[in-house]
């Protein structure tokens, strides 16, 4: 039994796990902003800080849909290059 269990905890712990982290600091209205959603957590930031980072996460997740992949499967460099696009079809310069 203890074999089968060892098993199963190594192919557990091989699974990959990734996800998105956004904090802002610049909330002056004393409201407390956290939104989570498929690989992402935001929080804080003003209601438009807060916006921008959620419409970022959504159309990451979307890019990533077209592309046939999970986050947890796209190397650095194509993630980067996905926020590039992401960032750059929003209008939003980082």
């Amino acid at each position: 039994m203890a074999k089968r269990n060892a098993r199963v905890r190594t192919a557990h712990s091989a699974r990959k796990s990734a996800a998105l982290l956004g904090l802002a600091f610049d909330n002056h209205d004393g409201h407390t902003r956290l939104t989570r959603g498929k690989n992402f957590v935001l929080w804080g930031g003003s209601h438009d800080t807060h916006a921008v980072m959620q419409e970022t996460a959504v159309k990451i997740n979307e890019n990533l849909d077209k592309r046939g992949k999970r986050l947890e499967d796209v190397s650095l460099p194509e993630l980067r290059d996905i926020c590039r696009e992401v960032t750059e079809s929003i209008g939003h310069k980082p």
